[in-house]
């Protein structure tokens, strides 16, 4: 019999590539006004795919507008799933959808366990996916949501130790609650799960991104500006220059997020002293040492660790020409440029925009002098700082030659 499997059918890569725009930052001025945080991509991406799960459709608010979320769309739609976008809203109906099952009357069911930390599968009696008790490793976050939905259509109870407690894996529970689920124990280290034969579609808004909240409020004190965060408090009214370093180790949910370790060794090489950064979630996550190193921070690290040496003043540096080399460190060469003196220039700004939404447009309003160059041209969101790019207008590549313009050796 053939098999029902059926891949999705993916286009073939562009025969022309298109040019990663560059970011162009004109720094140097204090940041002020209001900023609105978007909904959460890592999850909105876990929320998207537990669609799959459901019968009907699934109505999704808060929705962010992301290279990455706009790629899950498209693997929905390729899996057969109707998906329709609109204003921070995305619906997805999962009736029709293609089969992604193998024939399990020919090779039967798999029943996959989780034993010390590593899959195992094994045939099993045809009945489907049943519940098991099994510990993670490690509390992983994207190493538990595959299993949680798993666990939600699973016969019988499943339970996940030492399980990741983000508050992306409660966000993702509540969805799937909303839809007929039964999750216990979300935001701690233990999961408790009633699988159900089937679940529905319902109406769910994302929470806001708490690493974007995070990336702004590391904003102001990098810039040494004051600025407020819609449906934040936790915002001082006033910054002073004289601000100490201190030490950080990056730790899982309550810990120190690994996402903001490269935003704040930027902003712990404006600080006074000496201040130690510990990366323990990830390995290789300090390729953003090399480019803070241009502005004229004095960083070095061996391994996981970095020694960062303060200045203590608002603006120890200099625009440069900088790499984005991923996602979270990209962004923080985005900050160092708002506070550097004169103009920096981020290529490969792509990596930036998979996790910040609107970001030209939200600095722009926070008065950040910044703009996207593309195809020879420059746009550049002037909003009344000294607009050394063109005074909000289209100038040509050429007009921004001399970087880092005699700006002279950063001791």
């Amino acid at each position: 019999m053939a098999s029902k499997f059926n891949p999705p059918q993916f286009l073939p890569p562009p025969t022309t590539l298109i040019a990663d725009p560059e970011l162009i930052v004109n720094g140097g001025s204090p940041l002020s006004g209001h900023v609105t945080i978007s909904g959460s991509k890592n999850s909105a991406l876990p929320i998207l795919a537990a669609t799959l799960c459901c019968a009907g459709s699934s109505n999704l608010k808060n929705v962010p507008c992301l290279s990455d979320t706009k790629t899950m769309v498209s693997i929905l739609q390729s899996l057969g799933a109707q998906v329709m976008s609109f204003g921070g809203h995305i619906v997805v109906n999962t009736d029709g959808m293609l089969s992604v099952e193998p024939d399990l009357s020919e090779i039967g069911k798999l029943r996959v366990e989780l034993r010390d930390g590593k899959g195992q599968a094994r045939v099993s009696n045809g009945k489907g996916l049943t519940g098991v008790s099994f510990r993670l490793e490690y509390p992983s976050v994207g190493g538990i949501e595959t299993p949680m939905m798993a666990a939600c259509m699973a016969e019988g109870k499943t339970v996940i130790s030492n399980a990741a407690q983000e508050p992306e894996i409660i966000d993702l529970a509540a969805f799937l609650t909303n839809c007929g689920a039964v999750v216990e124990g979300a935001g701690t280290d233990t999961l408790l799960i009633s699988g159900r034969r089937k679940l529905y579609g319902s109406e769910y808004s994302i929470m806001p991104d708490r690493i974007e909240a995070g990336t702004y409020m590391l904003a102001a004190p990098i810039t040494r500006s004051c600025i407020s965060i819609l449906h934040l408090s936790a915002v001082p009214r006033t910054i002073e220059d004289d601000l100490r370093g201190f030490s950080i180790k990056t730790n899982p949910f309550p810990g120190f997020p690994t996402d903001l370790q490269p935003l704040t060794m930027a902003l712990l090489s404006t600080c006074k002293g000496i201040s130690v950064v510990e990366e323990s979630v990830f390995e290789n996550r300090m390729s953003h040492v090399t480019e803070l190193q241009k502005f004229g921070a004095k960083i070095q690290h061996r391994g996981s660790t970095a020694m960062v040496y303060g200045k203590g003043n608002a603006s120890p540096f200099c625009g440069s020409q900088v790499i984005a080399t991923d996602l979270c460190g990209g962004m923080s060469l985005v900050l160092v440029g708002l506070a550097a003196e004169g103009i920096t220039e981020i290529s490969e700004i792509s990596h930036v925009d998979r996790g910040y939404e609107s970001l030209e447009m939200k600095l722009q309003g926070l008065e950040g002098n910044v703009g996207k160059e593309g195809n020879g041209e420059l746009v550049v969101g002037s909003v009344g700082k000294d607009a050394a790019l063109g005074n909000g207008g289209n100038v040509t590549a050429a007009g921004k030659l001399g970087i880092a313009g005699n700006c002279g050796t950063v001791g």
